[in-house]
């Protein structure tokens, strides 16, 4: 085609010759070229961007070897220059076309008549998540796209790939009435969650609308979507948070290549450390802690893994000095994150406070004090908002535990242990929260039991509380106790009543039951103590609480009286407990009876009827 195109369609009878003569060095040459740049391994209806650059590399290759054989290796054959260069584009054409042609062909006939009686849906966003998630849904027989939504409305009217772009939320009731379509799928996950959740928000005011979601960018591992990847919208987007922003280099300079120890490892926010301190490559992750069973799992779990690091499971309480400080020995952590912690509130109130006590601040002491010892770098304490004005003896034990910190960083004259504190409130869906006992209780009909109407907390994801507790350990100096931006809180029963609606139900089909405040339960909790304030810091999520500190002798004399407390009652404690955390106000309500039926003991005091159904 090329000789042909050169001399017009009327090729002289010498250059049909070299035409001839030329040709099996075409074939040896550029099927070599399509051989090593792979082009026979490709299935043409999956042909792509990539495959027409490989197509590109290999003509080019092939068309250079061509120019050396037709100038070097034999000149009595003479080619024309510009067949040289009219040959190579007509391939690029010929084998990226004909590609093109067939996967269209194959997909049209393969996919668009199936997918036309699929169900209507209706996409929100118009993003890269966007289009992927268009090229998926007309491939399957279940979805058929018929319109998409640009909150931003800039958009509007155009069209992208063959999907046109009919409106702003507010048109989501007249798109979907127009087109019978109650399903749509917000495909935003690069965008701020306020954003997503007024676009939950706006589908559904369609009665009966089932809205589907695709994961936030801090939950896609590929760039690529998936159907599999498509779920229905959970309480989590509606109170989901933005992408946190970690300083990747300081986090591989304090963790690669680091023995790290992470204690409670087994728990929510430990686990959850792990697998963040893991794709940080250190050399030793240790996982200690009490729970074998909890620690089994974990390991299950990180067997699953391929990873460089080792690591190594140990089942130890933090109280059992000997212990600890044999384990720091053999291993010389570099970096030793304490997330081990009694935190049920009401658990912990009445007839545990000596364990409470014993395992959240005296525990804190063994692992600090024996960290210190044998000259760990990094001690990072995780706290919690519980701390700060604490009523209850949770809040007041892990306040005791910050102050037991700085009282190592101060009392020190020469410590090379950095101690930090990072505080912050409840996660979603961990161990003991909320969601999951809302979620088991709606599908059992409900009621959903609530402690109070006017109850708020701040809410903040697994994943985020672990990266930012990591993030505060590449900023502190020690002796901080920061603090982390937990955005606005959530009214319970607007959490409930968000739950319920998102199962399918109406908030009329699942009643919502007030009990009344559990032992040591505030109605609301703070992030700083009232003579406290903040400085900020270089991370626009982190912020440094500037809270009383403590010394070596207000801290010798706490642990002088914490080894007493075993022999001690519970209102003695909670009595001597305003003199070591001088914002403890406990609550004044009595313990709960306890008394016997027969055999069975039962503990605490039932609601009344008025309490049980508000």
């Amino acid at each position: 085609m090329a000789f042909h195109l050169r001399f017009n369609f009327d090729v002289p009878p010498v250059f049909q010759g070299y035409f001839l003569d030329s040709l099996p060095a075409v074939f040896i040459f550029y099927s070599v070229c399509f051989y090593v740049f792979g082009l026979y391994r490709g299935l043409w209806r999956f042909a792509s961007l990539p495959d027409l650059k490989r197509i590109v590399r290999a003509i080019a290759f092939g068309a250079l070897l061509m120019v050396s054989f037709a100038l070097l290796a034999h000149p009595s054959i003479i080619i024309p220059r510009s067949v040289l260069f009219i040959h190579p584009m007509l391939l690029v054409i010929m084998m990226g076309g004909s590609r093109f042609l067939y996967r269209s062909w194959k997909e049209r006939r393969l996919f668009n008549n199936v997918a036309a009686q699929g169900k209507p849906v209706i996409v929100i966003g118009v993003e890269d998540s966007s289009l992927n998630l268009i090229k998926e849904l007309s491939k399957s027989p279940e979805w058929r796209v018929v319109a998409m939504i640009d909150p931003s409305k800039k958009l509007v009217g155009r069209e992208i790939m063959h999907t046109k772009v009919e409106g702003g939320l507010e048109d989501i009731p007249q798109i979907a009435e127009r087109y019978g379509s109650l399903h749509c799928m917000i495909a935003m996950p690069g965008s701020r969650h306020e954003k997503r959740r007024a676009a939950v928000e706006a589908a559904r005011q369609v009665e009966g609308m089932e809205v589907l979601t695709l994961p936030a960018m801090s939950d896609l591992i590929s760039g690529r979507i998936s159907l599999s990847q498509i779920r229905k919208i959970d309480v989590e987007d509606l109170l989901g948070r933005d992408v946190v922003q970690l300083d990747t280099h300081g986090l591989s300079q304090m963790l690669a290549y680091k023995v790290v120890l992470v204690s409670g490892a087994a728990g929510s926010i430990g686990s959850e450390l792990c697998r963040q301190i893991l794709s940080f490559h250190p050399t030793q992750l240790i996982c200690l802690d009490i729970s074998e069973y909890a620690l089994y799992t974990l390991q299950q779990e990180f067997s699953q893994l391929v990873t460089d690091t080792e690591l190594v499971y140990l089942v130890a309480d933090v109280k059992n000095q000997a212990r600890i400080q044999r384990i720091l020995a053999e291993h010389h952590p570099d970096v030793v994150l304490h997330a081990g912690a009694y935190k049920h509130v009401p658990m912990m109130e009445h007839f545990n406070v000596v364990e409470a006590l014993q395992n959240n601040a005296y525990g804190t002491y063994q692992m600090a004090s024996a960290c210190q010892q044998v000259g760990v770098p990094t001690f990072v304490l995780v706290s919690t908002d519980k701390a700060v004005n604490p009523t209850n003896v949770m809040g007041a034990s892990k306040r005791l535990a910050e102050l037991i910190c700085q009282g190592l960083q101060h009392g020190a004259k020469q410590s090379v242990t950095r101690f930090i504190t990072v505080r912050f409130g409840n996660v979603l869906g961990s161990s003991g929260s909320v969601i999951p006992k809302f979620r088991e209780q709606i599908a059992q009909g409900g009621p959903i039991t609530i402690t109070h109407p006017d109850i708020t907390r701040y809410f903040m994801s697994i994943p985020e509380a672990a990266q930012l507790v990591l993030q505060a350990a590449t900023m502190g100096n020690g002796g901080e106790v920061f603090v982390l931006d937990m955005g606005t809180p959530v009214k319970i029963v607007d959490l409930a009543r968000d739950m319920i609606t998102l199962s399918g139900l109406q908030a009329q089909d699942i009643q919502i039951a007030f009990t009344g405040l559990r032992p040591g339960e505030k109605l609301y909790e703070e992030l700083l103590a009232d003579d406290e304030n903040t400085l900020p810091t270089s991370h626009e999520k982190l912020r440094i609480a500037r809270a009383r500190s403590a010394d070596h002798d207000w801290l010798q004399a706490l642990l002088s009286w914490l080894q007493q407390t075993p022999t001690m009652s519970d209102a003695q404690i909670k009595k001597d407990l305003q003199r070591w955390v001088e914002e403890y106000q406990p609550d004044p309500r009595p313990a709960p009876e306890v008394f016997t039926r027969g055999s069975a003991l039962t503990l605490g005091t039932l609601p009344s009827p008025s309490q049980q159904i508000h």
